[in-house]
């Protein structure tokens, strides 16, 4: 063995001849990436009758390790919209650096002034990502989120829908992805089943109800935790808070846990 540090680990080439990297070349077709690495987990949204609130933990996973604890997954858009990313991480910041691209471009062709001005609102943004989203999945490429888009619509009415790594899009009074979907959506759904409920519910009742979700997937989803980014779109505009803290917690129904199946006691 050669023990000169610049060879260490290979077999001398004096003894067992050269090192043959052949059979790494390959002839196969180009990979993409098959499976997300560093990834975020739930954002919870729900629409209430002026506006709609969107939240997400600042917690970005390295496999099962709670690797970064800083990453917000909200992103603000012209100051009229939302984006909340699911996922992959590095996937996220390049649709980060996409949309602040196409917001000085929007902010430099669209006159605020002129009568018939038309930027880019959150169901305009939302058709946008869908678009993006399905072209990449045609191109066996895939952006690996799920992204919800909140904000208010042409006719100023709140807006929430969600698009996924395939282009799959829908709406809804009340959104959730990763975990969410199975945790926080029936909390939700208690509140705003419908748009006719969504439209009863005041601002201060939303973000009470989004904030109990948020409790509750730190509870219950090993890849959240207690930091998180809240944000409230109305006519106004966007109130964004990156680094709020879950309050009033309680561990008392883990008292009553007896591990997994039907218990007997």
């Amino acid at each position: 063995m050669d023990h000169r540090p610049q060879a260490w680990g290979r077999p001398r080439d004096d003894i067992y001849g050269a090192y043959d990297g052949s059979y790494l070349q390959t002839t196969g077709p180009k990979q993409n990436t098959q499976a997300p690495v560093v990834t975020g987990t739930s954002v919870v949204a729900l629409k209430f009758k002026d506006g709609v609130v969107i939240a997400a933990d600042n917690l970005a996973s390295y496999g099962s390790l709670a690797r970064f604890t800083d990453v917000k997954r909200l992103r603000v858009f012209l100051d009229t919209s939302v984006v909340g990313f699911g996922g992959d991480v590095s996937d996220m910041q390049y649709l980060d650096r996409h949309l602040n691209e196409l917001a000085i471009d929007e902010s430099y062709e669209t006159d605020p002034s002129a009568p018939d001005a038309g930027a880019l609102n959150a169901a305009n943004l939302h058709k946008y990502l869908q678009k993006l989203m399905y072209k990449r999945r045609n191109d066996f490429d895939p952006l690996w989120n799920q992204i919800l888009v909140a904000g208010l619509d042409s006719g100023s009415k709140p807006f929430l829908a969600s698009v996924d790594l395939r282009g799959t899009a829908f709406s809804s009074p009340s959104l959730a992805s990763g975990f969410g979907a199975a945790l926080a959506q029936p909390i939700m759904r208690k509140y705003a089943a419908t748009e006719e409920d969504a439209a009863k519910l005041s601002r201060e009742d939303a973000v009470k109800v989004v904030q109990e979700c948020m409790k509750v997937l730190y509870y219950r989803d090993a890849r959240s935790m207690d930091k998180y980014s809240i944000a409230v779109v109305t006519k106004e505009g966007v109130e964004l808070k990156e680094d709020e803290q879950l309050e009033k917690q309680s561990w008392a129904f883990a008292e009553r846990i007896r591990g997994y199946g039907t218990q007997t006691v």
